[in-house]
This record gives C-alpha cells, sequence and structure tokens, in this order.
C-alpha cells in the first residue's frame, strides 16, 4: 500500500501527526481510521460475493482482478492452449537484432570498399539528395495532400 514511501517520509508523518492531532487523540484516531478501512474491506468483499452469486455457477472461476488489462493479458499469454511459450521462446529479438546489425554492417564495408575501388558498378549513394533544378518543380501528388 504505501511502496513508495521512504523511512524519511514516514517518520516526518508520525512527527506531523502527533503535532496536528497531539499525543492524546492520536490512538483513537488510529482506531477510527482502522475501523473505516476494515469496513470498506468487508463491504467490498460483500459485494464480490453478490456479484458472483448473481452471475451464477459458470462464473466461479471468475476473478475481479481479471478485469486489469495487464493481468488479464498476462493470464492470457501464460495459457499454454496457443503454444505461445513456443513461439515466445522460439524468437529471439536480441539475436534477430544483432544479425541484423551484422548484415548491415557488412553491406556498408562492402560499398565503402567499392566506392573506393573507383567503379561505381550501377550503386547508388543513399546519402546524397537528388538534386532538382531550380526551373524543375518537384514532383506534386494529388492524393498525398
Amino acid at each position: 500500500m504505501f511502496n513508495d514511501i521512504g523511512p524519511l517520509e514516514l517518520v516526518t508523518l508520525i512527527v506531523l501527526a502527533v503535532l496536528v492531532f497531539g499525543p492524546d487523540k492520536l490512538p483513537k484516531l488510529i482506531q477510527d481510521v482502522t475501523r473505516t478501512i476494515r469496513k470498506i474491506r468487508e463491504f467490498s468483499d460483500s459485494a464480490k460475493q453478490d456479484i458472483r452469486q448473481e452471475l451464477g455457477p459458470e462464473f466461479k472461476d471468475f476473478e475481479f482482478e481479471d478485469l486489469n488489462p495487464k493481468a488479464f493479458i498476462r493470464k492470457q499469454l501464460d495459457n499454454d492452449e496457443l503454444g505461445l511459450k513456443e513461439i515466445r521462446n522460439g524468437f529471439d529479438l536480441k539475436k534477430e537484432m544483432a544479425e541484423v546489425t551484422d548484415a548491415v554492417h557488412s553491406r556498408e564495408s562492402e560499398s565503402s570498399s567499392s566506392s573506393s575501388s573507383g567503379s561505381s558498378g550501377g550503386s547508388i549513394d543513399m546519402t546524397k539528395k537528388p538534386e532538382i533544378a531550380r526551373e524543375e518543380r518537384p514532383p506534386y501528388d494529388a492524393d498525398a495532400t
């Protein structure tokens, strides 16, 4: 519940509570807060039970946590009826990216060695923009606008 509160922040909150409410009223306030939280939890549990009873026996495995999209997707992906674990284990993104990187780097070294040898060999230099004469307008595509 309080995962993001550090020890210094917790001590500061306790000191502020003692200063604001005083040491006499603080225990009664803590009891009231815990009683309220307990009542809210009981109300929530009874509402869940009522909903489960109304849905009937076909929804006996229904969990309200499954309504969270992350939990729902995680549950569906962990289900091995579709064979997704085999696909997930067979797909290695790091390996694929390394192969693509090696292929790109080997092509760069080949193109730099062929361009340094003096023969263009019909290859196109993709780093240079095509030059357009000042009088000549660039092609206009009416469908693109």
